[in-house]
């Protein structure tokens, strides 16, 4: 077995963390929250679905790993998984259905709704596979940001796979996990996002 230089290993762990789904849900929701007609409107929308999608599930996680759920932030064990990926439906489906009612900006919904089939389409696999959430999410925001504003925000497609190479790098996944996720998240979440658009 080859060990990883520590270099590597902190350039692979600083990516991992500083790209982590959270983040990368923050970022599309604030870049397609300001590219909506209204762009105040679609900023507050964008916070609802950062609380929901984001915030309250990490919230989750952290009470996990005070209780001694599970072992750290980006939950590992594939078995937990299982438990947390509900939770953090659950927190999603109640921001789609108070957007629905307060009649959101459809793009708004439509993201939203995106990030809830992507889990769903994760859940299943991850009862038998460990596939990467990491690439799913960051997958699917640059085709969300693809299809909803620009097609020049492909071209922020290498930073997925600098996110592979980390989750990688850091042998939380094997390459086949890495790329099934991005196949996923890119094609559930542009489908959907596509399709309510």
């Amino acid at each position: 077995m080859t060990t990883i230089p520590v270099a590597e290993n902190r350039t692979a762990r600083a990516v991992t963390d500083g790209l982590e789904p959270k983040n990368v849900i923050l970022a599309v929701c604030l870049v397609l929250g300001a590219a909506q007609d209204d762009t105040l409107v679609g900023l507050a929308w964008a916070v609802h679905a950062i609380v929901f999608a984001a915030l309250i599930p990490v919230a989750y996680i952290k009470y996990g790993i005070r209780s001694g759920r599970w072992q750290d932030r980006h939950v590992g064990q594939r078995e937990r998984r299982m438990h947390l990926i509900p939770v953090i439906m659950a927190s999603v489906g109640i921001a789609i259905t108070a957007m629905v009612v307060l009649h959101a900006p459809v793009q708004m919904t439509a993201l939203v709704v995106a990030m809830l089939a992507t889990l769903g389409a994760i859940l299943p696999v991850t009862a038998f596979w460990k596939i990467s959430v990491h690439t799913s999410v960051a997958a699917g925001a640059v085709t969300i940001l693809a299809v909803g504003i620009s097609p020049w925000w492909a071209a922020v497609f290498p930073l997925v796979a600098l996110i592979g190479w980390s989750r990688v790098a850091l042998r939380d996944h094997t390459l086949g996990q890495v790329i099934a996720g991005t196949v996923l998240g890119s094609l559930v979440a542009g489908a959907v996002f596509a399709w309510l658009t």
